[in-house]
């Protein structure tokens, strides 16, 4: 079948209408489990993007399991690209807070329970105020980043691994021994912070209004966010008990 390579072409637009129910399927998978700033609705739009791309620049037969397969990889890839452009945090940010994660595993350690913000601060060599405007500044922290996942390696092959297969790394999230193990991690956060993260991921309230209920600033709540972030990943990266729990699966090549 001979298609112009746009998308006022009938055979496009009807390829675009056949294969609209795969994006929404693939979306409604990525969205499962994601935290409340992930709307499916943006995942649908992305997946489109990629939909409308792949058809309108394919020079494949279009029809067969093969095709199917390959539009489902490109609108899978556009999904992963948007969640990745949502982590607000910049580069330099979340290097930064690794460097807080290590420090809170090594002060857990010595101290046996979870160390104050002016113990981190200090151990850190920093002012609580600059501690706590790096905690500000890093208002995005997420759990599983998509560059946390892939920083050691080639984020475009990477993505278009994860496209290409019938998982992703946010499927970790699904797994039960990293459920476990962040279930004892949050028992392990002070009881502000469990309330703080109850609201947000569960009743998924704003930051502003988690603030007037709980007597905070909007700005306090975002710090204490990401320090919560960061001591749950803290726990879950330690050796003692990560079992690779922040790794994807690795699809064989």
């Amino acid at each position: 079948m001979s298609r112009k390579p746009d998308l006022s072409h009938p055979d496009n637009q009807q390829l675009v209408r056949q294969h609209s129910p795969l994006v929404g399927k693939i979306a409604r998978s990525l969205a499962h489990g994601m935290p409340p700033n992930v709307m499916n609705e943006d995942l649908v739009q992305d997946g489109m993007l990629g939909l409308i791309d792949a058809i309108i620049r394919t020079t494949r037969e279009t029809s067969g399991a093969e095709f199917e397969h390959y539009l489902a990889q490109r609108a899978r890839g556009a999904m992963l690209d948007g969640l990745r452009a949502l982590d607000p945090a910049t580069r330099q940010v979340r290097r930064s807070m690794r460097k807080v994660e290590h420090t809170l595993q090594q002060l857990g350690h010595q101290l046996g329970r979870a160390p104050a913000e002016g113990e981190v601060a200090k151990a850190m060599d920093m002012a609580l105020e600059d501690y706590r405007q790096l905690l500000q500044q890093a208002h995005g922290y997420l759990l599983v980043s998509l560059d946390d996942l892939t920083e050691h390696a080639d984020m475009r092959g990477y993505l278009e691994q994860c496209a290409g297969s019938d998982t992703d790394p946010l499927v970790l999230l699904e797994r039960a021994v990293f459920r476990r193990a962040l279930a004892t991690s949050l028992r392990a956060l002070s009881a502000q912070m469990q309330e703080l993260l109850n609201l947000y991921y569960v009743e998924e309230q704003k930051m502003h209004e988690i603030g007037t209920r709980m007597g905070l600033s909007e700005s306090r709540v975002s710090q204490l966010h990401a320090s919560a972030i960061a001591g749950l990943r803290a726990r879950l990266l330690d050796a003692e008990q990560s079992q690779q729990l922040l790794q994807p699966r690795r699809v064989p090549r």
